[in-house]
């Protein structure tokens, strides 16, 4: 999918819900995300416009889980809530929230564990103890939290 394209639906989605599309907050593998505001009232929301629709029904039903649960906080880090979305353009509305945070969840499988051997997720993790180096030991407390989360049922 192009960026064009992706452009197009965070536009479109901003048009139908009267919002203005402000800087590009960042992008990664499963998208982009974009500051907003409301044409007609104050407030500042983050518009994450996805490539697939896996990953973006993925990271809907996880901000549906947390809502469910009113979890706005996991071990002291904000997680933004998630104000609407739009499952034909594959964009989530969500609140912005200072550091630290946790967020993006394209990647979280809900009530059950993904599909990957062993030696995919010896090398992930591999990778993320590297990524987070120091904080690593507090990031895999983070995941343990958000695991069991995952796993509750209404």
């Amino acid at each position: 999918m192009s960026r064009t394209d992706l452009h197009w639906r965070v536009q479109e989605h901003a048009h139908r819900k009267g919002l203005i599309i402000g800087e590009q907050l960042g992008f990664g593998l499963h998208g982009i995300v974009f500051a907003a505001k409301y044409q007609t009232k104050g407030g500042r929301l983050a518009l994450k416009v996805h490539e697939r629709d896996k990953e973006y029904r993925r990271e809907r039903d996880v901000y549906l889980r947390l809502h469910e649960h009113a979890v706005t906080k996991i071990r002291g880090c904000s997680v933004p809530e998630m104000i609407g979305f739009d499952d034909e353009l594959c964009v989530i509305e969500m609140t912005l929230v200072d550091r630290p945070f946790v967020l993006d969840f394209a990647g979280a499988y809900l009530d059950k564990r993904p599909d990957f051997s062993d030696e995919v997720l010896a090398d992930w993790q591999e990778e993320k103890q590297e990524q987070f180096g120091p904080h690593w030991p507090e990031v895999q407390a983070i995941l343990g939290v958000s695991r069991r989360l995952w796993r509750l049922h209404g």
